[in-house]
């Protein structure tokens, strides 16, 4: 089932709110009302019988000839004396001589004031409020009753019901009609940005979505998502760039392992040639192999599920594993590779870290000098395991970007990925690659955790 729009949600919660609202003190104010107008009608009714109890207690008083007076109204207000046993003794002309109170409520009046409601007041027609009060006449305990119609008052309270009943619904209707504006306005950024995403596209990922001005929520929220697509942006840039250096680098060797097949059988040709360019092939299919394996390696690394088997490695069969590794690659380029002695033991997959070693070490024979040398130093709860060189060291422009991905020395021979691997395999050993430029040469390192300090992680992925 599809759900209300949220901007009319929000105006029909809103609006709900209000109407409640509304009631609620529309309700309590017509209460309050009808209270203060009984009220006043009683203060009234009292001030009426202190004004009566003295006239009416002399010995000759007549209710008739006070009435009209001022003390009793013609019309609307009325007075009667009664005696403890409800018997009527004088009343005024409206009530055509009718008692106004039984002979219970008599009885109650003779021991002190008390008030009573009549819907019906004879010869009124119409509501009234009594009030009996008790007071004596030459000794003897009477009744003084006084008597207001109501009429006034609850027509007021109609007018006030009547308005609410109309107002009520009006300002509620209102409310909502406000309340829909507002929202739709206080939404209108929400939808800009909806529709300017809806424009996005990998071919223009350079497009941002607009943001509102004032550092509210909704500018916080357009600020967030355009740091996303930033994101997904240069993500899109660097797997673009991984693409078109991983083409260039597969289609040169096998350009070059085309040509010497098809020189290999053109023409006949000796098998001293035949056997050269046999090794050549198989040395540009290694060299694609290797590539293809550092591809699939960044690949994994960059979904986030590099395989790691991780184990106590001693670091000393490390180091001299690299070595025999190298001295072949080294001899050829008159050069030798040195390893200090090292007792540190790490947790980490060895075939990765010698992988790595190994890409640090065929850089420094390709772009440094000297002697090559594989140590081991402490680092904090980690071991960083060092290759150094005493060549010129990396270029400034180089030193920052080292570690990504197809980034090269001018003059280098190679794809660019042995940096970009020993991130990768430092990362996930939850550990640190660095390069530096030290005196005398250049170093390269990767730390990984020591065997005695655990993982807050499993290394497995």
């Amino acid at each position: 089932m599809r759900r209300l729009p949220i901007r009319l949600r929000l105006a029909l919660s809103f609006t709900a709110a209000a109407a409640v609202l509304l009631t609620a003190v529309g309700g309590f104010g017509y209460q309050r009302l009808a209270s203060g107008s009984s009220h006043a009608l009683d203060l009234e009714l009292r001030q009426r019988a202190q004004d009566l109890i003295g006239p009416v207690s002399a010995p000759d008083a007549s209710l008739t000839a006070l009435a009209g007076t001022g003390f009793v109204e013609r019309g609307e207000s009325f007075a009667e004396v009664i005696t403890p046993e409800g018997r009527l003794l004088e009343a005024t002309p409206t009530l055509h001589d009718r008692p106004l109170l039984s002979p219970d409520e008599a009885a109650a009046a003779s021991r002190g004031t008390v008030t009573f409601d009549r819907s019906n007041a004879p010869g009124l027609d119409e509501p009234a409020r009594l009030l009996a009060t008790p007071f004596t006449r030459s000794g003897h305990p009477l009744v003084l009753v006084v008597g207001d119609t109501r009429e006034n008052g609850l027509e007021g309270l109609r007018r006030v019901r009547d308005q609410l009943l109309v107002g009520i619904p009006l300002l509620v209707l209102l409310t909502f009609l406000g309340a829909y504006a507002v929202a739709g306005a206080a939404l209108r950024p929400v939808e800009a940005m909806r529709r300017r995403a809806s424009e996005l596209t990998a071919a223009d990922p350079a497009l941002r979505l607009p943001v509102p001005h004032g550092g509210d929520e909704l500018t916080r929220l357009g600020e967030t998502l355009n740091a996303l697509l930033a994101r997904v942006e240069a993500t899109l840039d660097r797997e673009r760039s991984f693409v078109a250096h991983a083409s260039h680098e597969l289609r040169t060797p096998l350009a070059l392992l085309r040509t010497e097949l098809e020189l290999a059988v053109r023409r006949p040709r000796p098998v001293g040639e035949l056997v050269d360019a046999i090794d050549s092939a198989r040395d540009e299919v290694d060299r694609l192999q290797r590539l293809t394996e550092d591809l699939l390696l960044l690949a994994q690394a960059g979904e986030g599920r590099l395989p790691v088997d991780a184990e106590e490695t001693p670091v000393a069969g490390v180091l001299e594993d690299v070595r025999d590794r190298s001295a072949r690659t080294a001899a050829r380029a008159g050069r030798s590779i040195a390893v200090e002695s090292a007792t540190a033991v790490v947790r980490a997959d060895p075939r990765q870290l010698r992988q790595a070693l190994t890409n640090l070490v065929g850089n420094a024979l390709e772009h440094g000098a000297g002697v090559v040398r594989l140590s081991a130093r402490p680092d904090g709860d980690h071991v960083a395991l060092v290759v150094s060189d005493q060549g010129a060291g990396f270029e400034d422009d180089v030193l920052p970007v080292a570690t990504e991905r197809f980034v090269r020395s001018r003059g280098s021979t190679g794809a660019g990925l042995g940096l970009a691997i020993v991130a990768a395999v430092a990362e996930a050993h939850h550990g640190s690659v660095g390069v530096a430029n030290v005196p005398g040469g250049a170093e390269a390192w990767i730390s990984v955790p020591k065997v005695e300090v655990p993982l807050g992680e499993p290394i497995r992925a």
